[in-house]
């Protein structure tokens, strides 16, 4: 009798344990510096769809047909990786933010973009695609650390294209020393992360769709005397995020040395946090001067050159910490500086194809870049002839309120699909995903 309550035992113990383990197969992880998803490598081309939630909603903004066919033409192209927003915060009507809003004010929510999140992440699970999800945001176009200072009692946020850069730079370095700014984003994190999705009733921390929680898009310090409180805020983030969810990676969202006050050791140390699953980084040629809007095709060799440089000096930060990297955003005008969806892309061309192909050689080689979501999708969109930035009723692209629609979008009829299509057949070929 002792012998059979042993084996039993025994059996039921190897049922759990094998449950287990198809449970965690089911999430994407780090292991040995790599990413895994199951048993296998995973390496991507992905891309930033920013505007999913508010595509997948059946409110205003929202259109599942659009959805859809966005979903099936990326997924022809093997993207399966899509970098998205949660949701933007603050009232309506604002100059250059995103809309529509989800979170109104404090813990005050449109519940039908959170119920077009959840249509998004069902959408996503049955076509075998993931989905990065930023929580907040140091710019303004989708409310972020201003909004949260304005909530927290510190006045009204400047608006960088009719107030000035420096002056929303200034007013957004008192984020990271605000208990009451962060206390607020604290609990809207509590609230996304302990969502159930309306549709299939499971929880988000269940929902083998999300690859990971990021904290923000481009965290920043914005001045040297906030490096210490903005780590600090980026290791108290992860935790509380790991801590309400350990089943899913989760993610920074910087930008690199350029988004660390050019300091690398910054960079080292908020991806040094045991909770921060990889490292991120984002190349801007166009935005960081190392190309001009005229001269695009003569500065590409120079732009490449640059790349290269800027992720070389990153790579060791990833070897001592033993994390992968990803350039979560990179983007390429169309040439001359044309926005029109049938302009030509032959300058972003070359550039997309330079990146594409660190990736695949990273695939191949097992190499610590393991991953690139180019900025960004704007696929069956027809951006407006009659003006240049967007406004309400527009179709969204990949460029946000704040830029002009079409800047750096990539489209379905543009000839960079071909580029994106063929690099992530490489990969399929490595590896059979």
């Amino acid at each position: 009798m002792n012998n059979i309550k042993f084996f039993i035992l025994i059996i039921v113990s190897t049922l759990i344990l094998t449950a287990s383990c198809t449970v965690q197969n089911n999430y994407y992880r780090v292991e040995n510096g790599s990413f895994t998803k199951g048993k296998e490598p995973y390496y991507f081309i992905g891309t930033n769809f920013w505007y999913g939630a508010i595509l997948a909603s059946e409110g205003e903004g929202g259109n599942r047909d659009r959805l859809s066919k966005e979903l099936d033409y990326l997924k022809f192209l093997g993207i399966t990786n899509l970098r998205i927003l949660v949701g933007s915060d603050g009232e309506r009507g604002v100059n250059s933010k995103v809309e529509p809003t989800l979170q109104l004010s404090p813990r005050h929510y449109n519940d039908t973009i959170f119920r077009g999140l959840d249509y998004l992440m069902t959408e996503l699970n049955k076509r075998d695609m993931c989905a990065v999800l930023y929580l907040n945001n140091s710019w303004e176009w989708s409310g972020g650390y201003g909004k949260y200072l304005e909530w927290a009692g510190y006045g009204k946020a400047p608006i960088p294209n009719i107030d000035g850069g420096e002056a929303f730079m200034q007013f957004v370095t008192q984020y990271h020393k605000s208990d009451s700014a962060k206390a607020l984003f604290n609990q809207y994190i509590k609230d996304v992360i302990s969502r159930k999705n309306t549709i299939t009733g499971k929880p988000y921390s269940e929902d083998p769709a999300i690859f990971s929680w990021q904290i923000c898009n481009e965290p920043r310090a914005f001045a040297e005397e906030n490096k210490a409180p903005f780590a600090e805020w980026i290791w108290e983030t992860a935790k509380l995020i790991k801590h309400l969810d350990p089943n899913h990676m989760v993610s920074t969202g910087s930008e690199g040395k350029n988004g660390c006050e050019g300091d690398i050791s910054l960079f080292e140390k908020i991806h040094s946090c045991p909770e921060i699953d990889y490292l991120n980084i984002h190349i801007w040629p166009y935005n960081w001067l190392w190309i001009s809007k005229t001269t695009m095709m003569e500065d590409i060799d120079s732009a490449i050159f640059k790349t290269k440089e800027y992720m070389e000096e990153h790579l060791p930060v990833a070897k001592k910490i033993g994390k992968p990297i990803v350039i979560e955003e990179f983007g390429f005008p169309r040439d001359d500086f044309k926005f029109g969806i049938n302009t030509s892309t032959k300058s972003r061309d070359i550039y997309y194809k330079y990146l594409t192909d660190i990736i695949c050689k990273n695939a191949e080689e097992k190499g610590l870049i393991a991953g690139c979501n180019f900025w960004g999708w704007g696929g069956f969109a027809t951006p407006s002839t009659e003006h240049i930035f967007w406004i309400k009723g527009d179709e969204y692209t990949g460029d946000p309120a704040q830029e002009q629609q079409g800047l750096n979008s990539v489209f379905a009829t543009d000839s960079t699909t071909k580029i994106i299509k063929q690099a992530n057949k490489k990969i399929k070929n490595l590896y059979n995903y």
